[in-house]
């Protein structure tokens, strides 16, 4: 637009000269092409259509899928369908969050150690009063800084979760932290129970 406007007094190469010793490089040969194969209508709709739906994607903080950005479009008055949204938004090279895609594996399965007996034959309505079962566990849970390794150790009987430990590294020291923690709250509830009223 601005080469059209200005061609008649200064000339297209020029022009392009000019452009190009600041930042816009324009050939006049690409000016040539674009007049010879003018931008249609419906070109030119898309485009303002992509910089909407980007807008809009932006503006909502860019985890909106094709969905929620069909509806949203809708609410704000573009007469879009779903597809046509979805394609829209891989023009704008833009996209909703995708789950499971990325993936924190904890453990590494080696066939060749052993494998522990199950000592209780997962009989977890066996024990009649609490401290007849623990068992423990260890896993890994998200957090906004990250993945963190949490270790815990659980009555059976109460359901009650007797010691745990939070860390950013899966270390023996984790695991035994929690057993530890265990074993000072059992005994802190029987020294309690000991004391005369």
């Amino acid at each position: 637009m601005y080469i059209n406007g200005f061609r008649g007094r200064f000339g297209v190469e020029p022009i392009c000269a000019v452009l190009t010793e600041h930042g816009l490089k324009i050939a006049p040969s690409t000016y040539y092409a674009h007049l010879a194969c003018p931008v249609s209508p419906a070109v030119l709709d898309e485009a303002y259509l992509v910089n909407a739906l980007v807008t809009l994607h932006r503006a909502n903080f860019g985890v909106y899928g094709v969905r929620k950005m069909w509806h949203l479009m809708a609410r704000e008055g573009f007469e879009v369908g779903r597809d046509q949204v979805a394609r829209l938004m891989r023009i704008g090279r833009v996209t909703g969050p995708v789950r499971g895609r990325h993936r924190t594996r904890t453990t590494f399965r080696d066939p060749s150690a052993p494998r522990h007996p199950d000592l209780v034959n997962r009989n977890w309505a066996g024990p009649s009063r609490p401290d007849q079962l623990w068992v423990a566990d260890f896993s890994y849970v998200w957090t906004v800084a990250g993945f963190v390794y949490v270790s815990f150790v659980t009555d059976v009987y109460s359901r009650r979760i007797l010691g745990w430990r939070v860390s950013a590294s899966k270390e023996t020291s984790l695991v035994s932290a929690a057993l530890q923690q265990t074993l000072f709250t059992r005994r802190r509830t029987e020294s309690r129970s000991r004391q005369p009223d």
